[in-house]
């Protein structure tokens, strides 16, 4: 089962700094973490339910590192929207 230490960061880029004025928290995962894992998560830890969570499964590239090819890890990216003044202290830079 999955727990806090499968939540590796929270997404700081253009498109997830607009989406939390709105409320939705942009987190990256390991490929283990299920939707319902981390409403559990944020249940245990954060002592809040998300309104809403979405997943998307992100395939690492395929890169070459000083001639020699190489792949970057796959990873889960889940969009929660917070319910009203939640917020991810301890995961927040």
């Amino acid at each position: 089962m999955a727990d806090i230490t499968d939540i590796k960061a929270i997404l700081y880029t253009e498109k997830s700094l607009s989406l939390q004025e709105d409320g939705t928290v942009v987190i990256q995962t390991s490929l283990r973490m299920t939707k319902n894992s981390l409403r559990e998560v944020l249940k245990q830890y954060f002592g809040f339910t998300p309104l809403k969570v979405n997943s998307l499964r992100v395939m690492g590239k395929v890169k070459k590192f000083k001639g020699i090819q190489g792949k970057r890890n796959d990873f889960k990216k889940f969009y929660v929207q917070l319910p009203e003044g939640a917020r991810l202290e301890n995961l927040e830079a």
